[in-house]
C-alpha cells in the first residue's frame, strides 16, 4: 500500500472513530436530558402554601411567623369560596332554585376538586389521609385542578376515524343565574392568592421519608436502601469473584474441571436476572433462613451472585494483561508466589479490576427482578445498619417500577417517578466517578 492510500485510510479510521464518540455523546444527552429536566422538578418547583404547611406541620421547617401571615391572608381569600358553595347548598336544601336535583351532582364534584385544591374547608374534621389533610402543593398541580374546576370534561366519538376528541365545556354555562355562577371568574382571578406559590428547592427530597404513597415527602428510605443492597453486593461478591479470578489465572491447570467451571461462570453471566430471584427466594430465604422474609441481606447475596460472573472475568482479564517478566522478577529476587501475586500482580492488574467493579455495581443499583423477591417493599422507612439483616428495605429500582405501574394516582405523582430516576442515575453516576479516579490514582501510582 502506498503512503498517500495508508494516510486517507489512517484518516478515515480517525473520521469515524470521533464520529462514533460523537454518537455515543449525542445519544447520552438525548437519553439523560429528559431525565435530568424532569428529575430537577422532584425538588425545585413552585410550592404553594400547602406545601408550607406539610413541610411545617411534618418536620418542623419554616419559620412560624411568616407561615401564620400567608395562612391568615390566603383563608381570608378563601371565606368567600365557602360561603358560596354553602348558600348553594340551603337553596338546594330548601328548593329556593328551579329543578335542584340537576345541580346536586355536578356540585359535588366540584366541593370534591375544590378541597383537592384547598384542603379540607375550615370546621372539616381532620382526616387520618394526608392526602384529606393537605390541598395542592405543588402549582402545576393547582392549576390542572383548578382548569379540571373551570371545565368539564366529555368526549366525542362521532368521527370514526379518531379514537375521540376532548372537548372543554366551561362548567360556567351550567350555573348560569345561581349565585355559584360567580364561583368560577374569582377562582380563576384569584388563584395565586389562594395558594400563594413560591419557587421551592426542596432539597429535603433525597433525605424525607414518603407519606402517602409517595403524594407527599421524599425518597430518602429508597435512596438508603439502594445504597446498602449495593454496598452488600460488593461486599460479597468482590472478593470472592477476585479469589477465583486468582484461582483461575496462577494456579489452575488446564482440564476438564476447569473447563467445566469457565463454561458455568460463562452460563451464569447469561441467565435471566428473574431467574436469580427466585434462587435467592428459595435458597436463601426459604432453605438456609439467613432471614426470615425480605431483607437486604437476601437481596445482596443474590445480586452478589448476579454480578459474580462479571467480576470474575473482568478481573481474570486484568490479570492476564499484567506483564509475565513483573512476576518474573519478583520471583528472581526471592519473592514467594503467593507474595508476588498479592504484592506485584494484583496492584498492577487493580485498574481493570476496578472496572468489573464500576460495571457490577451500576447493574446491583439498577436491577429489579432479583430484589422483588428476596429484598423489596414498596414502602418503609430508613433502616439502621444492623436492621438490614432480617430487614426489607424500598429501592429505587423496585419504587421507578411500581410507581410507573401500579400507583392509584400514577399521574399525579409524575415528579416523583423523574426525581428516583434522576437519583438512581446520579447515584450510579457518583459510583462510577468514584471508581474512575480511583482507577487513575492507582495507575499513576504505578508508573511512579
Amino acid at each position: 500500500m502506498d503512503l498517500k492510500s495508508r494516510k486517507l485510510l489512517d484518516k478515515s479510521f480517525s473520521s469515524m472513530g470521533f464520529f462514533s464518540i460523537g454518537m455515543l455523546i449525542l445519544s447520552l444527552i438525548i437519553i439523560l436530558a429528559p431525565i435530568f429536566i424532569k428529575g430537577t422538578g422532584a425538588f425545585l418547583f413552585k410550592g404553594t402554601i400547602e406545601f408550607r404547611k406539610f413541610d411545617f406541620e411534618q418536620f418542623n421547617r419554616g419559620d412560624r411567623t411568616d407561615l401564620a401571615k400567608e395562612k391568615s391572608k390566603s383563608e381570608e381569600s378563601r371565606k368567600f369560596i365557602y360561603e358560596l358553595i354553602s348558600k348553594f347548598e340551603e337553596q338546594i336544601e330548601e328548593e329556593d332554585i328551579p329543578e335542584a336535583y340537576k345541580y346536586e351532582e355536578e356540585l359535588e364534584d366540584i366541593i370534591s376538586l375544590i378541597k383537592e385544591l384547598l384542603g379540607p374547608s375550615p370546621g372539616e374534621e381532620s382526616s387520618v389521609m394526608m392526602r384529606d389533610r393537605y390541598g395542592a402543593n405543588r402549582w402545576d398541580k393547582a392549576i390542572e385542578i383548578s382548569e379540571r374546576i373551570l371545565f368539564s370534561e366529555s368526549w366525542d366519538y362521532s368521527d370514526k376515524n379518531n379514537m375521540g376528541t376532548k372537548i372543554l365545556t366551561p362548567r360556567i354555562n351550567n350555573f348560569k343565574g345561581t349565585i355559584l355562577e360567580d364561583l368560577f371568574p374569582y377562582l380563576e382571578k384569584n388563584l395565586e392568592i389562594l395558594l400563594m406559590p413560591r419557587l421551592t428547592f426542596y432539597w429535603n427530597f433525597f433525605f424525607d421519608r414518603s407519606f402517602d404513597s409517595h403524594l407527599f415527602g421524599g425518597i430518602g428510605p429508597e435512596l438508603l436502601g439502594t445504597f446498602y443492597i449495593v454496598l452488600g453486593t460488593m461486599i460479597f461478591a468482590i472478593p470472592i469473584g477476585i479469589i477465583a479470578a486468582i484461582y483461575l489465572v496462577e494456579f489452575a491447570k488446564p482440564g476438564k474441571i476447569i473447563n467445566f467451571i469457565n463454561i458455568s461462570i460463562s452460563t451464569l453471566a447469561g441467565v435471566p436476572s428473574i431467574v436469580f430471584g427466585l434462587f435467592g427466594l428459595a435458597f436463601f430465604i426459604m432453605t438456609i433462613k439467613v432471614s426470615n422474609s425480605k431483607s437486604v441481606l437476601a437481596g445482596s447475596l443474590t445480586l452478589a451472585l448476579l454480578v459474580l460472573p462479571t467480576i470474575i472475568r473482568a478481573s481474570e482479564e486484568a490479570l492476564k494483561a499484567v506483564p509475565q517478566t513483573y512476576k518474573e522478577a519478583a520471583l528472581s529476587l526471592g519473592a514467594g508466589n503467593i507474595y508476588t501475586i498479592f504484592k506485584v500482580i494484583l496492584p498492577a492488574a487493580l485498574p481493570g479490576i476496578l472496572t468489573g467493579i464500576v460495571i457490577s455495581m451500576g447493574r446491583a443499583a439498577g436491577e429489579t427482578a432479583p430484589i422483588i423477591f428476596t429484598a423489596a417493599v414498596s414502602v418503609g422507612n430508613p433502616l439502621k445498619l444492623f436492621e438490614t439483616l432480617s430487614q426489607p428495605t424500598p429501592l429505587l429500582s423496585w419504587n421507578i417500577y411500581n410507581l410507573v405501574t401500579e400507583h392509584e394516582s400514577v399521574e399525579s405523582i409524575r415528579h416523583i417517578q423523574f426525581g428516583m430516576v434522576f437519583a438512581l442515575v446520579l447515584l450510579v453516576l457518583f459510583l462510577n466517578l468514584t471508581a474512575i479516579i480511583l482507577r487513575a490514582r492507582i495507575s499513576k501510582k504505578l508508573r511512579g
